[in-house]
């Protein structure tokens, strides 16, 4: 039901169907608020979902990079009742309508959870109608059975499960047979005894955790956008600061998926960087350990792959002060626009293309999406100089369809005003050679991104 940039799940209990992920990749600051955490277990109703979106969960990570494939979904709003609810990430001021997702800063933690009772009712997930209707919780062989899993999605769809109930887990489908019970297997709780259940859960360090973190980078990520995830943590991710000009900054979250960050090169459009990360407890991991790594030689200019891992230096210092939390992410990081997810859980449009006409001693521009998912995807707009002389500045032109927001974007000054959208060149791509080409790229978020009224001017 819900992909980190977004995801959007549909959460399903043994009657309901399918649903597809999605994810938002958005430059703008992810609010935490003081969510109350349970400290000691606590029991909420369990529905199930097939398996994280592509390519990646709601935090950020492909389905195959997960420690465990013992997942779970964590509810992003607390909105008992209303299903109408959507944006994301929540602002400070929505801060009593956040979840327990909280703005993907539980991402990459760990849960025992325990199962529990079984409805023989009716526990159909409709908003403000009571869990379990027309029947009751009851105990059977299954209760106790017990397994750690890893936050790794988001659930935000309009169903009770997912807004009525703030201790829900949406569990992977797969895990459900492997919870154990007196050292055994329970190999047949779904589907046969699955009916609904309750299960009481709690958060816990990384189970028998041994080693280092992981570092990949995201597909589009680029010196000038370096998207990286962070994976096999100890006890979740509360932060990541880079270094660059000197000092320490605190990185951007990639929307709300909770273990992606844009950090920034040591130096302005390097390909060397330089981090270090705080754990859920806000505590600089292993005492100030410092990742030092380079943008992979296997992504050229910029990552095809859903992930591609780096291979990194450590260097363990003494706890240093902390940055500054308004540091900037990148340094071609535009103005963002506040995003919002559509309620649909249908499938992703198809990679599409549109194109300006190409004026005489101007300029075209192609729109073409490079990657989507369930809620929003990737567009790369290609810059094309049909003169005979080279540009010094150019500006594109184009309106978004309804429903359609820009979360991000790079290698150019945007400028949204509701549907419309003017991009001109950043300081550095404005002059473009006869014939020649540049192009900047953005996130959206919406079902499709088939753009119009096209059009590109040069001087």
């Amino acid at each position: 039901m819900h992909r980190g940039i977004w995801w959007v799940r549909l959460a399903i209990p043994v009657i309901a169907a399918a649903g597809a992920a999605l994810i938002v990749l958005a430059l703008q600051p992810s609010a935490r608020a003081t969510v109350p955490e349970p400290t000691a277990p606590v029991t909420g109703n369990a529905t199930y979902f097939d398996g994280l979106g592509a390519p990646y969960g709601g935090c950020g990570l492909p389905q195959a990079e997960l420690e465990t494939q013992n997942f779970v979904a964590l509810n992003v709003f607390d909105t008992p009742g209303s299903g109408t609810f959507y944006p994301r990430p929540l602002s400070s001021a929505d801060a009593d309508k956040m979840g327990i997702w909280n703005n993907g800063h539980n991402c990459g933690r760990w849960v025992r959870v325990s199962i529990g009772d079984y409805c023989t009712g009716v526990n159909d997930g409709a908003l403000g109608q009571a869990f379990c209707r027309s029947g009751a919780w009851s105990a059977d062989a299954y209760n106790g059975g017990t397994l750690d899993m890893i936050v790794a999605d988001s659930c935000g769809d309009s169903n009770a499960w997912c807004r009525d109930d703030k201790y829900h887990l949406d569990l992977s489908k797969d895990s459900l047979n492997r919870f154990v019970k007196n050292g055994a297997p329970m190999t047949d709780l779904y589907p046969s005894h699955w009916n609904n259940r309750h299960v009481s859960w709690q958060f816990i360090p990384a189970p028998a955790y041994s080693g280092d973190i992981k570092i990949g980078f995201l597909s589009g990520a680029q010196r000038w956008w370096p998207a990286i995830a962070v994976s096999k943590l100890p006890n979740g991710v509360h932060g990541i600061e880079y270094f660059a000009d000197g000092a320490w900054k605190a990185a951007t979250m990639n929307g709300d998926m909770g273990q992606s960050y844009i950090i920034g090169a040591t130096t302005s459009g390097g390909t060397d960087f330089r981090i270090r990360v705080r754990d859920a407890n806000d505590a600089l991991l292993f005492n100030g350990r410092e990742y030092a790594f380079s943008f992979p030689a296997a992504c050229s200019s910029q990552c095809g792959q859903a992930y591609t891992q780096a291979t990194y230096t450590t260097t363990s210092t003494s706890t240093s002060p902390s940055p500054s939390r308004s540091a900037s992410a990148s340094p071609s990081a535009s103005v963002s626009v506040s995003a919002s997810v559509s309620a649909s859980s249908s499938a992703s449009p198809s990679r599409s293309a549109s194109s300006s006409p190409a004026p005489a001693g101007g300029c075209s521009a192609a729109v073409t999406t490079t990657g989507s998912w369930s809620g929003g995807g990737q567009a790369e707009v290609k810059v094309t100089n049909t003169g005979t002389a080279p540009t010094s500045a150019w500006t594109v032109k184009f309106t978004l369809p309804a429903g359609v927001t820009v979360a991000s974007s790079w290698n150019v000054t945007l400028s949204v005003s509701g549907q419309a959208v003017t991009a001109s060149n950043a300081s550095y791509n404005g002059t473009v050679g006869a014939n020649a080409s540049t192009s900047w790229g953005l996130v959206f978020s919406g079902p499709n991104f088939a753009v119009t009224n096209i059009s590109c001017s040069a001087r």
